[in-house]
């Protein structure tokens, strides 16, 4: 007895959990239609279904009247979004990457695939970063196009999401809304503004030969002695002349061959303070930026290799298009500082050079234990970012803290550490 009513309940069981999936993909079918109803749209449904059943519990004709008027209304209006949406919808950037400032816009290309008749009226939306942008479609044939073109304001750094294109068919009540999206989402990268920049070896960071280290080596770039050829010796390295001269000298044959040093190529590595309390204005984080920007593009421009950490942003070998997106897409973070730089010592330790910017409200002491975490043997310089502060260079044999408004400044620093 109590096996058939353990089987019972299993059968029980499975058939529940059966009904639920069937439940559930029914659930799925009918979802992307009910999406389609607004809350007034519910409102008018719920409403009219109420009226209609009040009015048969207790008679009421006005109750009648209203529910029957509410469901017609709502069938009326669910008639707007049934149908196909036979356009073909593209947009573009007119630009994908541009300078803070800069004018850009975007394209929106409405294309009509009905045969046999036009399509209704309807709205296009496209999301430009957190304004969204209304175009009204007038009604198309096949083969006609409705083009419109949208300036993108470029006034600050950062990254300007832009789309996916939302077609909206509804009924002038609002009591339905029937949303499709085309194409996918674009990003408008807004640079920071950066100013040229003098090579970085000839003013305040040296080091474009990189430093020289006292490992031999039968081959590199800082020369250091000659001595005698040994067999396995590249014959590309024997010094010829000095050979020549030597066995004349002692009457035998002697080569004589190169001796090198080995040397570490030069890495600029650019920290940028991205916690808000460093800086005493929040344009002061800006000029922060458009500091970093000018070091990067200079650096690639002496074929330096370059890491960047930008606030949350990390670009290891950087190219300058990769450098100047890690800055458009940084954002204030409140990281400690020493933080940030151990995270940059760990991704790049053979940096020889390094540029920490950061604003005027980190001391000395704060500044010198954030670049501690590079090796004593590293260039080390901080920008300190201060537009009421007056310009100059002050540090110590281990740290360089160079104050600098703006970009005119940095051009004095790099160039020399004068100041006009």
């Amino acid at each position: 007895m109590s096996s058939a009513t353990g089987t019972g309940r299993v059968r029980v069981g499975a058939a529940a959990a059966a009904a639920l999936r069937e439940a559930r993909r029914a659930a799925r079918r009918w979802a992307p239609w009910l999406g389609v109803v607004t809350p007034l749209g519910w409102l008018v449904l719920g409403g009219s279904v109420v009226c209609w059943l009040l009015a048969a519990a207790f008679g009421w004709l006005e109750l009648l009247v209203v529910g029957a008027t509410g469901l017609l209304v709502f069938a009326l209006c669910t008639g707007w979004a049934v149908g196909r949406t036979a356009l073909e919808v593209r947009f573009g950037l007119d630009r994908e990457r541009v300078v803070a400032g800069q004018s850009t816009g975007c394209g929106v290309e409405v294309a009509g695939r009905r045969s046999g008749g036009r399509l209704l009226a309807l709205e296009l939306e496209l999301p430009i970063g957190p304004d969204i942008r209304v175009v009204d479609v007038p009604g198309l044939a096949a083969g006609q196009v409705h083009r419109e073109w949208f300036e993108i304001p470029t006034t600050r750094r950062g990254v300007i999401p832009v789309g996916p294109a939302v077609t909206v068919r509804g009924d002038p009540l609002g009591v339905v809304r029937r949303a499709l999206s085309w194409d996918r989402r674009r990003d408008l990268h807004v640079h920071p503004v950066t100013t040229p920049l003098s090579s970085l070896g000839a003013g305040l960071l040296r080091d474009l030969e990189g430093h020289t280290t006292n490992d031999p080596s039968n081959s590199d770039l800082a020369f250091h002695t000659l001595r005698e050829y040994a067999p396995g010796d590249d014959r590309r390295h024997i010094h010829w002349r000095s050979s020549a001269k030597v066995s004349g000298a002692a009457r035998n044959d002697t080569f004589l061959v190169r001796q090198y040093l080995d040397t570490r190529r030069a890495r600029l590595v650019v920290v940028v303070d991205g916690h808000p309390a460093a800086y005493a204005e929040p344009d002061d984080f800006e000029v922060a930026m458009s500091v970093a920007g000018s070091l990067c593009l200079r650096a690639v421009e002496d074929e330096i290799d370059l890491s960047l950490l930008a606030a949350g942003q990390v670009v290891h070998d950087a190219t300058a298009q990769r450098a100047l997106d890690g800055l458009a897409m940084a954002t204030p973070a409140e990281l400690p500082l020493a933080e940030l730089t151990a995270r940059a010592a760990r991704i790049a330790p053979d940096a020889t050079m390094v540029a920490l910017v950061t604003g005027a409200h980190r001391d000395f002491a704060e500044l010198d234990r954030a670049a501690a975490q590079f090796t004593q043997d590293t260039s080390k310089t901080a920008f300190a970012v201060a537009a009421g502060r007056p310009a100059g260079l002050t540090g110590s044999a281990s740290l360089t803290i160079a104050a600098v408004r703006d970009l005119t400044d940095l051009r004095a620093v790099v160039e020399g550490g004068t100041f006009g």
